[in-house]
This record gives structure tokens, sequence and C-alpha cells, in this order.
């Protein structure tokens, strides 16, 4: 019963937020807005994250973005500044105050992002008559960050109260509902290859990269852990055999959503300045092979990043001396937390070959071979890995929540078939 509620909740709050994709933000020619985006230009990619919210430019236009672009800055802050590395350590606490600060970047970064749009709009003369002034700034930048702080909300109610992931359920939500227009522009494909073929070929292809991914994303390493034996007492504890598994993508589908978030961030603003220089720099953030080596760089790092910061071999190492827990052959303390580090580091690489590798597909896709964008986009790179990467782990949620009540897990068998394999 309880499983059921948090899935009736969380379908309940994606249906609010696809609601609120076509709520209108006032004074904007929407169809002067669309012809905008027929154009090809970077809003494309920014308006698959967003749900198609910003073609229609409702009160959800900016989508999660901010929060995203605000989770990164605290991130690296935590980093980089003792206090709030010190704050991050101090159990709920402290991450519940490290929220707090991301929700108040969130709605700053919004507001900044809202008068960006909401001028360029005004250059790009999509405003219905008689529109413009302070009033249509303030009334633009209210509403988008209205939006977004709303969408976030919408986040951390389903986290806490529904199943999966909340704010990446929001962006896979989104993705899901692009899959119509996207397998309407895949049969658009056929003419290309020949009759009936061609479309038979794309969505081989398709399958060929949702199979990739679902074993890339079960993939792991695992190390053997020994627990010598005890007595406490009259109890003999410990003496058991187990390992420590490390999947071969940690960072899951952050590293993708953040990198994408940084490069579309600074080209979204300069593609609404109507001039010369901002559109070529627009394009060029967004295309051509210096987005590509930009796009998998930050991958790349991210992936080593986001690694870093939820997974300390270090803490591990010491959790395990405590407990008397140890890897064969490798003396406990220092000596395992560099062992894993080691390891972790050659599966981090891995990971992100393979993430940059999924995620540079469209791009390619849709210069070598002349793949429609929308088809590109929504079923290869960073929509797919979003979208089986959330359904995985999604699934893995529901059936923790099965079998934590004895039941038989959904997808059949007592313990589950979500098991990784070894790398």
């Amino acid at each position: 019963p309880e499983l059921r509620k948090r899935i009736l909740f969380t379908i309940i709050m994606l249906g609010i937020y696809r609601i609120g994709v076509f709520v209108p933000t006032p004074g904007i020619n929407v169809d002067a807005l669309k012809s905008i985006f027929s154009q090809g230009t970077v809003f494309e990619i920014f308006n698959l994250f967003s749900g198609g919210a910003l073609q229609q430019f409702s009160v959800f236009a900016l989508g999660i973005m901010p929060y995203i672009s605000a989770s990164i800055i605290l991130q690296l802050l935590t980093v980089s500044i003792p206090a709030l590395e010190k704050l991050s350590k101090e159990g709920d606490a402290g991450r519940r105050k490290i929220t707090q600060y991301t929700r108040y970047g969130t709605v700053v970064l919004s507001l900044i992002q809202g008068f960006g749009i909401s001028f360029g709009l005004e250059q790009q003369q999509v405003l219905l008559p008689g529109v413009g002034g302070l009033s249509y700034y303030i009334t633009t930048m209210l509403t988008l960050a209205a939006g977004t702080a709303f969408i976030m909300w919408l986040g951390e109610q389903i986290s806490e109260r529904g199943i999966g992931n909340g704010i990446s359920l929001v962006i896979f939500a989104g993705i899901v509902t692009r899959i119509p227009e996207g397998m309407r522009d895949a049969w658009s494909t056929k003419e290309q290859f020949g009759d009936f073929f061609g479309f038979i070929l794309l969505l081989g292809f398709i399958f060929l990269i949702v199979s990739t991914i679902i074993f890339f994303e079960r993939s792991q390493r695992r190390i053997p852990i020994h627990y010598a034996k005890r007595i406490v007492g009259r109890k003999m504890y410990g003496g058991q055999s187990t390992h420590l598994p490390l999947k071969l993508n940690m960072a899951g589908v952050i590293p993708p959503i953040f990198a994408s978030s940084i490069i579309l961030f600074p080209a979204t603003l300069a593609q609404f300045w109507n001039n010369d220089f901002t559109q070529q720099l627009a394009a060029f953030l967004t295309s051509g092979w210096f987005h590509d080596f930009l796009y998998i760089g930050l991958i790349v790092f991210f992936c080593y990043f986001y690694t870093a910061v939820t997974f300390n071999p270090s803490d591990i190492a010491e959790n395990l001396k405590k407990n008397g827990g140890y890897v064969p052959g490798i003396r406990p303390g220092k000596s395992t937390s560099d062992f894993i580090d080691r390891i972790l580091s050659r599966t981090t690489l891995g990971g992100a070959v393979y993430i940059a590798g999924v995620c540079i597909l469209p791009q390619l896709l849709t210069r070598q071979f002349g793949i429609p964008v929308s088809v590109a986009q929504t079923f290869g790179g960073t929509s797919l890995l979003i979208v089986v990467g959330v359904a995985m782990d999604t699934l893995s949620q529901m059936e923790s929540h099965l079998l934590s009540r004895s039941y038989e897990g959904f997808l059949g068998g007592r313990t589950g078939k979500f098991k990784g394999r070894k790398a």
C-alpha cells in the first residue's frame, strides 16, 4: 500500500508539472517564438530539457536548469571553501543548510536568466503589441523564477514522499513527452535510406544504444572483503566474506546534465543579443568540433568530480578497519584506501569514456548522416542516458521498497534482479 501511494503521488506531481508546461507567460507572441525554434538554434537543446516549455514560453520555460547550475556552484564551493566543507560533514543538519543555500542560488540564477531572456525576447521582437518596458521585465523575471522554484519544490516533494529522485524524474518526464515528436521525425528519415528500411535501421540502432546503456549501467567491479572472526561475550561474530561493489558509472546521469547546463547557460544568453558576435558565440559553443571536445572534457571532469564528492575511499577503509573487515592481500587502513582509490580511478575512467561516447552521438549522427536534430537528441546521447538511467534507478528503488517489506520483487525473485555484473 505504501509503495502504491508513493507511485500515485509521483504520477500526480509529474502530471502537475506537465500541466504547468502549457501555462503561458504573459505578453509573448508564441507563434513568433516558435519560428525561432524552427531555425535549429541552441534553444532546441534547452527546449528538450524543459520538456517543450521553452518553445511554449510557459511559466516553466527555464525548467530545472537553474537548480542544476546552483547545485554545481555549491558543490564546487564545498570543495574549495573549508567552512562549507565542514558544514557538509555535519550530517543531516549540514546537508539541509547546503540545500537551503542551493535554493537561494536557484532563485538568484532564475532571476538573472529571466532578465536575459526577457531582454532577448524584446530584441527578437516576439512580444505582443504594447508589451515592453520595466513592468514587462519584472513580470517575466518573477514569473520564470517562480516557475523554476515550483519545479524545484515538486522535485523535492517527489524525492521525499514519492519514488525515485524528483529532479531526475522531472527531466525524465520532459524528455519522454518528446518521444512522439521524435518518432514522427524518425519516420520521415526512411526516405534518406530508401523506403521502410531506413526506419527499421534507425529503430535497430536505438535498441542497440539502449542495450549498451543498460549493460554499462549495471556493470561493476567487485572488491572482495573478508571479516575476521571475533568473540563478543559468548557469541562469535565475523568470519564471512562479501564484496564492495564499485559501479562503472558511479556518477550516473549527473555529468552530462552538469556539462549541458554549463554550455547552455552562456550560449542561451548570447543567443538573445541580436548581433553577429553573440550569434557566432552561441553557435561556437553549441556546435562544431570545439563544442564536442568541450562537452567531452566537461563530462570526464564531472565524472571524476562527482565521484570524488560522493564516494570517499578513506571513509570506506576506516569503516572496514573498525568492523574487522579487510581486502585479502592488502593491509587495513591507508593501504586499503589507496587500493580502493586506484580501482575507483580506473572504473571512473571507463565510465567517463562510455558516457562521453554515448552523449556525443547526437552531434555525430546529425553532422555525418543528416539525421534530424529532434531525432538525434530524443533517441541518442544524453536523452537516452537520462531516460534509461532514471528508469533503472526508479525501478531499483521500487524493488527495494517491496523487498524491505518481505514481498517478492515485482521483477521476480525475493532477492531482486538488479544485481550488477562484474566489469
